[in-house]
């Protein structure tokens, strides 16, 4: 699995003209399953997520996670994350998880997130054309690939 975590200090997700969730202080998080994942990418990327120092602290310093912070979340699930780039000016979607599988993994990355942060994470629907509104704090972005944790 492959996230893009974006610190915000607001996000929102649009679908038909209508805001389906909207977030303040925290982070936005676009989720892309692979093919071969398993709930074990899931539990860690959900803990990394909520544990991740990049909010400041009294001292300007990124030391507070979204734990420490209270902050919220929004995650959309976002197949193009798969992307292989290599050949050609088309991206490849072939690493992209089948929706038996993505479907799954997504809904439990984002249980699990609330489950940790003790708080609901709120979300995009999975396969609708999405407008996504952030405004990136600092700017601050962050990629992280379960399939590199070692």
């Amino acid at each position: 699995m492959r996230l893009v975590i974006q610190r915000v200090a607001e996000a929102s997700v649009t679908i038909e003209g209508t805001v389906h969730s909207r977030i303040g202080r925290g982070l936005m998080i676009l989720v892309g399953v692979a093919r071969g994942d398993t709930e074990e990418d899931v539990e860690w990327l959900a803990a990394k997520t909520a544990s991740m120092r990049i909010f400041p602290d009294e001292a300007g310093v990124m030391n507070r996670s979204l734990l420490d912070i209270g902050g919220e979340a929004l995650a959309v699930s976002q197949f193009t994350l798969t992307a292989s780039t290599r050949k050609g000016n088309r991206p490849s979607y072939i690493h992209a998880a089948g929706h038996d599988l993505a479907i799954p993994l997504y809904e439990m990355y984002c249980r699990r997130l609330s489950e940790i942060l003790g708080r609901e994470t709120a979300q995009g629907i999975f396969g609708a054309d999405m407008q996504v509104a952030l405004v990136n704090d600092g700017p601050v972005t962050i990629i992280i690939d379960s399939r590199l944790r070692e």
